[in-house]
């Protein structure tokens, strides 16, 4: 029998990359969508391969994290092997906006996840996976962090994933659950949200690049961050929930990069320069900016023997061949409706 596998946000980024690599490792794969939000499944699109191959498949199932019987009833219904929690509101701008959403979704949401796994009998056999962020660090005295570091949060964001973050070390304690958590810095790839960014701005080259657009507005360039390749963090996830002993993890680099450098490599790739396309716009400066961010990998690298592969120009030089090809598209069907 195959392992089976519940990931909530599978059709995240993270989500699409780990259901894929789990249906490449033979599980069973089963994702919560939403049914009452118009869900864009395009990232599984290319999932669809795996389907039809035994014992791999992939499995959707409607279900909401604000409802316990419905996370109740999954659980009973699939007795997963192993749960990845990565659902949630992803964005720290935007929960500024919402903090009450925010701290819904990313901190009770998975109280109500761990409980489920506690009341649906399954602490002792399933293996539960929890997304926490790098952000619930806040400004930090020293670097590189560490698991050692302490929280800082400095937004409605990090607040709740801090929460959320001690929920999963509770019920670990109290319920003998084999829950960890990976602390994830930067991590980006062309599955990347658009409001994001890094992809903001890859896909801004691509549609300068084939005119199908004039400027790119960005707020402040200065803040340094820890930016990975998102499939192999999710090659993290899977190490640290293979583990023996339950620990959390910083999934990072080591190196930090800035806004302005992520900018001018994109467009110098492309052949751009970019102080001609790039302006200033002060209404995407972030509230309690994070000057500098970066991570040690060190603990995963000696326990798991994880460690990231894929450099800074190399990820960017990744997501600018697939906007480019993305936006020549758009620019043929935009050529041939005229």
């Amino acid at each position: 029998m195959p392992k089976k596998v519940l990931i909530t946000g599978i059709t995240g980024q993270d989500g699409s990359y780990l259901a894929e690599l789990l249906l490449k490792k033979g599980y069973e794969v089963h994702g919560i969508v939403r049914r009452t939000s118009s869900i864009e499944r395009t990232r599984l699109m290319h999932l669809s391969a795996y389907k039809d191959v035994e014992p791999a498949r992939l499995i959707l199932h409607y279900g909401e994290l604000a409802d316990a019987g419905n996370l109740i009833h999954i659980l009973y219904q699939v007795q997963p092997d192993e749960i990845y929690n990565l659902a949630g509101q992803s964005s720290v701008r935007v929960s500024f906006e919402m903090p009450e959403y925010t701290s819904e979704s990313n901190g009770l949401a998975v109280v109500r996840l761990l409980e489920a796994i506690v009341r649906s009998g399954q602490a002792t056999k399933t293996r539960f996976y929890q997304a926490s962020s790098s952000e619930m660090f806040g400004r930090v005295e020293q670097l590189p962090i560490t698991e050692a570091t302490p929280f800082s949060p400095k937004s409605p964001y990090a607040a709740a994933k801090v929460f959320a973050h001690n929920m999963v070390n509770y019920y670990r304690e109290a319920y003998g659950l084999h829950a960890c958590c990976g602390i994830l810095f930067n991590h980006e790839s062309p599955q990347r949200g658009e409001s994001f960014v890094t992809r903001k701005i890859t896909r801004a080259v691509g549609r300068i690049k084939h005119g199908l657009q004039a400027k790119l507005k960005l707020g402040d360039l200065t803040p340094k961050r820890d930016w990975g390749y998102a499939p192999e963090y999710v090659e993290g996830m899977w190490h640290i929930l293979q583990a023996e002993k339950a620990e959390d993890y910083v999934i990072a680099t080591n190196e930090s990069h800035s806004v302005r450098e992520f900018v001018q490599e994109a467009f110098a790739y492309a052949g751009l320069d970019w102080m001609k396309y790039v302006e200033h716009d002060q209404r995407q400066v972030r509230t309690m900016e994070l000057d500098e961010v970066r991570g040690s990998p060190e603990k995963i690298r000696t326990n798991l023997g994880w460690a990231p592969q894929v450099k800074f120009k190399e990820l960017i030089r990744i997501m600018i061949n697939h906007d480019l090809k993305l936006a020549a598209v758009e620019a043929a069907e935009r050529a041939s409706s005229l």
